[in-house]
């Protein structure tokens, strides 16, 4: 029976030390430091996409994303991601609003996983902005395996090439649009 219970608990201390070193192995590599440049001071366009550990344990193997937009000239953002608690008060899971695009999500630290500035950005910011708007699941939010914020991510940067965005492999649901619909890929 010690024998037993011993490899119980070397089973369990196996399987717990193996996804710590998996959720340290799988962090995402950040483009730079997860600082939106002062739209008041920056007058090129960007275009920013930010992800953060979601809340408590699933965060050391799960991220949620967001776009961020700032025109030439313009003095703030526009963020655009999916919320899931929005769909029990009735309301789209797509949330567009202005603000400060590197703030915490629920704690946890923005990271700057992607950015594009200037005549680029510009000339992809209506693009995003359109892509949001079309998302064909603006009513609906899955945690696992999708549509959650990762797929909508995911949908912006399949609907605008030009951004060349590549989430990493924390973004759980982002290859959600490209497995369950192909048909809605260019």
């Amino acid at each position: 029976m010690r024998k037993f219970v011993y490899g119980i608990v070397l089973f369990f201390g196996i399987a717990i030390a193996s996804l710590w070193v998996a959720s340290w192995a799988i962090e995402p590599e950040p483009f730079a430091a997860p600082l939106a440049p002062d739209p008041r001071e920056q007058e090129a366009a960007v275009i920013q996409v930010y992800g953060a550990d979601v809340w408590g344990f699933r965060g050391k193997f799960a991220i949620h994303t967001w776009v961020a937009t700032k025109p030439h000239g313009a003095t703030e953002y526009r963020i655009y991601q999916v919320i899931g608690w929005r769909l029990r008060r009735g309301r789209p899971v797509v949330s567009i609003s202005t603000g400060n695009p590197a703030r915490p999500w629920f704690g946890s630290p923005a990271i700057l996983l992607h950015e594009v500035r200037g005549a680029g950005a510009q000339a992809l910011i209506d693009q995003v902005h359109d892509a949001a708007l079309s998302y064909p699941f603006d009513r609906e939010y899955t945690m696992w395996p999708g549509p959650n914020s990762n797929s909508f991510t995911a949908w912006i940067g399949l609907e605008v090439p030009g951004l060349k965005l590549e989430l990493p492999f924390k973004a759980i649901g982002k290859s959600w649009m490209n497995s369950e619909y192909p048909a809605l890929r260019k």
